[in-house]
């Protein structure tokens, strides 16, 4: 079995529209209509602004296209791939697994974020499941998996911490 999960480039493609419309909009009531010319002004730093915002705001929409990320779910790992790099992480080397909600960060009408601790690895990876197209489809993997690797003990955790210290 082996399933891959595009990453959503929606936001991207709002945001570079949203300032796109906000330079179209400004322009045109800061640009004045005379003897049937539509003369702009160029001395406005507002209008430079904006104009940062929007190239600025396509380059990193044409950026994220260009690396074309996914999550490959295979019967034993965990892949993040783009077109640059891969990243592969096997189930045996998940120390341990939380699935749960994210109440600061809502991503895409979704606040699923899956935590994965990596054994011999000080860092958790997170896992924000709005993200990736066929959001449902990918939960239900994820909670197979999930039945695979221990999960997270959060008392023992903390008694963990408590007696190394």
């Amino acid at each position: 079995m082996e399933k891959s999960f595009k990453y959503k480039l929606d936001f991207y493609y709002q945001q570079a529209l949203m300032y796109l419309v906000t330079l179209i909009l400004y322009a045109g009531l800061r640009g004045s209509i005379i003897e049937e010319k539509f003369s702009l002004v160029f001395h406005d730093p507002i209008l430079y602004i904006i104009v940062f915002f929007v190239v600025f705001s396509f380059v990193v929409l044409l950026l994220n296209r260009i690396r074309n990320r996914k999550l490959i779910v295979k019967d034993d790992s965990l892949v993040f791939h783009n077109r640059f790099h891969e990243r592969e992480i096997k189930f045996s080397d998940i120390q341990w697994m939380h699935i749960g909600r994210e109440r600061a960060v809502q991503t895409a009408g979704r606040s699923q974020v899956i935590v994965l601790k990596i054994k011999n690895k000080m860092r958790l990876l997170r896992l924000r499941i709005g993200r990736y197209e066929h959001q449902k489809e990918l939960l239900q993997l994820v909670q197979e998996i999930a039945k695979k690797v221990p999960q997270r003990k959060r008392w023992q955790d903390f008694m963990n911490k408590l007696t190394q210290e």
